[in-house]
């Protein structure tokens, strides 16, 4: 179960993540967005980036072995990581329409999970 809630928790934390690292890109086509500067820009980020913190220490609290988890700290990296990949794709075919992914990002993809396996072999 601790397995389950880390994998829930990583993915909660990895959407607020690509939300302050890339949310901002898109302020400017917001009525609310278009005046702001930079300083006001990384106060809203940092703000979204609480959250992500908020969610993604105890996942690897919960996590990694020495609590009691499943997961070694190389695991949970991995983990985190394609999660990210995962959710970054996600989030650029909702809200980055123009943007295309292409045949060279699916493979990067697919070498990720073979990562994930490689982790995961004894």
């Amino acid at each position: 179960m601790k397995g389950l809630w880390t994998v829930v928790l990583l993915v909660l934390s990895n959407i607020f993540m690509t939300l302050a690292w890339y949310g901002h890109l898109r302020f400017k086509d917001f009525s609310w967005g278009k005046s702001l500067g930079l300083f006001s820009i990384i106060l809203i980020s940092w703000g979204l980036a609480f959250f992500e913190y908020v969610l993604q220490v105890p996942a690897n609290k919960m996590g990694h072995t020495s609590n009691g988890g499943p997961y070694t700290l190389v695991q949970l990296k991995v983990i985190q990581e394609v999660i990210t990949l995962a959710v970054f794709a996600l989030f650029t075919v909702v809200a980055f329409k123009n943007e295309t992914l292409r045949w060279n990002h699916a493979l990067a993809g697919l070498l990720l999970i073979g990562a994930v396996w490689l982790v995961f072999k004894k």
